[in-house]
């Protein structure tokens, strides 16, 4: 068999311009360490800031929810980048396409590292997430386009993996340089990574590019997606603060997001070159692998960062601490994901998938049996679980996204899962803390209706504090410390079981797929080149 096939039959035939035989030997070995390398570089970026947000908003002078911008701002310009991945491979080249990103995301990195201010820093992670926005569906399609076909199932499942390393890395990274060294340098280190990601993609790739062509641009379309995606997240972000619909600019920003989604729903639909290719969701494949990826990926990911601002804000750790806690999401992981690669050839996605939600829901149920006296093993064995739940649901379900489909829309379906996964991402972080929030306040209502002066147990309370030599104002402020502890930790609780509730919910999404018994679809994928 030659390298640029794989059978003897198709040996001799010429390629197609802008398709190439897979890498092989050392090549595809080096090829796979820069794509990964970029793609781990990005991923930890998204990772690292959730144990630092406490840190960044102190510094900054700002509140918790204020902080959580620099995450729900990156997340929101990668997300509308995302489907111009398309476009953007077809006028440059993917190769080309690919290191001007890494290169670009380096630049971005560099200045948030410089931020003097949070207004400063949400420009520059806009910026960044706005130039990030390719690297995730190119690095995919070229790590493809590397592996023969029959190796495509293990080419996605090491692409996963490096996707997952981040979720370890990240949290303690960002966790240890917070408490040890400054916040600003969990952006530095993406300099010398991103630098020589960068180069050795270029030394590899540089000859394998795609075919380019000159597209008119979907200037309008894209103007509606920014316009309705940012008017929803910024009245998502300042809900909370603004009152919600009490407030005139927040009912301005709802009536702005519905209408540029309907036009641009209409507008992307009878364009003839579209910024997004909203006829994807006609396969039925595709539809219900993104919608299910989307929703679970945007419940996972609004826990994942609320994990670490309850540990510290409400339980006292460190951002160390709160690093360590989270790190084992992705130690099972990385292990699991080239079994699961395996499983893939012989097994209907369909049931990983289901097993996956099942252990996500069982995780939440543990985590809703948190108390103010949780320790941090108590909180690191769900979280230690929770790394076969990501294995068993993101490459499943990425096989049934592509399958079906043909090898020239893989990028821009790439690009649209991605879009959506990540925009469900941003608003999983908002609602999930906003929530947790408004049930605090809740709660702490409640508490105090039980717990105040006059009640018996309050002021047996407070004897007892007084007779171990405090006085009334210290004993008070102890107790409402002590609510507030409670009031947030019950908040979290809620959100943990409302969790739970909603992957067993999800299972039955999945079903609506239609997936091919043999696992073509991670065959076609590999054609892309």
């Amino acid at each position: 068999m030659s390298a640029g096939n794989s059978s003897s039959s198709s040996a001799d035939k010429p390629l197609p311009p802008g398709v190439y035989a897979p890498l092989e030997g050392r090549m595809r070995t080096f090829g796979t360490i820069a794509l990964s390398s970029a793609v781990f570089m990005n991923v930890l970026d998204s990772s690292i800031a959730n144990v630092s947000i406490p840190t960044i908003a102190g510094d900054l002078g700002v509140s918790i929810t204020q902080g959580t911008w620099v995450i729900t701002s990156f997340a929101v310009a990668n997300a509308i980048t995302v489907p111009l991945t398309g476009w953007l491979t077809q006028r440059f080249g993917q190769v080309r396409l690919f290191v001007l990103s890494v290169l670009l995301f380096v630049i971005s990195s560099w200045l948030c590292g410089f931020a003097w201010s949070l207004e400063s820093l949400v420009f520059f992670r806009i910026v960044q997430g706005a130039v990030a926005g390719p690297l995730i569906p190119l690095s995919q399609s070229l790590m493809l386009g590397s592996y023969p076909k029959e190796k495509a199932g293990m080419a996605l499942a090491l692409w996963s993996m490096t996707v997952l390393v981040g979720p370890v890395v990240g949290p303690l990274l960002g966790g240890w340089i917070s408490d040890n060294i400054s916040w600003s340098w969990i952006f530095y280190i993406n300099v010398p990574v991103g630098l020589l990601a960068g180069w050795a993609s270029w030394q590899i790739y540089k000859d394998r590019d795609s075919v380019r062509r000159k597209l008119p641009i979907d200037r309008t379309g894209l103007a509606l997606l920014v316009v309705w995606v940012g008017a929803l997240q910024l009245m998502l972000d300042k809900g909370k603060e603004l009152e919600w619909f009490e407030s005139t600019a927040i009912t301005i920003m709802a009536v702005v997001a519905v209408v540029a989604f309907v036009f641009f729903i209409i507008w992307e639909l009878t364009d003839k070159h579209p910024i997004v290719d909203l006829t994807l969701f006609k396969v039925r494949n595709f539809n219900a692998g993104v919608i299910t990826v989307s929703i679970v990926y945007g419940v996972f990911f609004g826990t994942v960062v609320l994990l670490p601002l309850w540990m510290q804000n409400t339980l006292g750790y460190t951002a160390t601490d709160a690093g360590i806690a989270s790190a084992p999401v992705g130690i099972l992981a990385i292990i699991l994901s080239p079994f699961i690669g395996k499983m893939l050839q012989k097994h209907d996605p369909r049931y990983i998938v289901t097993g996956a939600c099942l252990l996500f829901s069982l995780i939440s149920f543990m985590r809703a049996d948190f108390t103010p006296q949780v320790t941090i093993w108590d909180i690191m064995w769900p979280t230690f679980i929770q790394g076969a739940a990501m294995a068993m649901l993101f490459i499943p379900l990425t096989t049934i996204s592509l399958s079906g489909l043909d090898p020239h829309r893989i990028p821009a379906a790439a690009g649209l899962s991605n879009f959506v996964r990540l925009l469900f991402g941003a608003f999983g972080t908002s609602i999930t803390t906003t929530l947790w929030e408004n049930r605090a306040s809740l709660h702490h209502a409640q508490l105090t209706e039980i717990v105040r002066p006059g009640e018996p147990a309050f002021d047996h309370i407070v004897s007892g504090l007084q007779r171990q030599g405090l006085s009334t104002g210290q004993s008070l402020s102890l107790i409402d410390r002590l609510i507030q502890q409670q009031a947030f930790t019950m908040s979290a609780v809620d959100i943990f079981y409302a969790s739970a509730v909603l992957f067993l919910f999800l299972i039955g999404l999945v079903w609506f797929a239609r997936p091919k018994r043999n696992q073509a679809a991670s065959a076609e994928a590999a054609g892309v080149h």
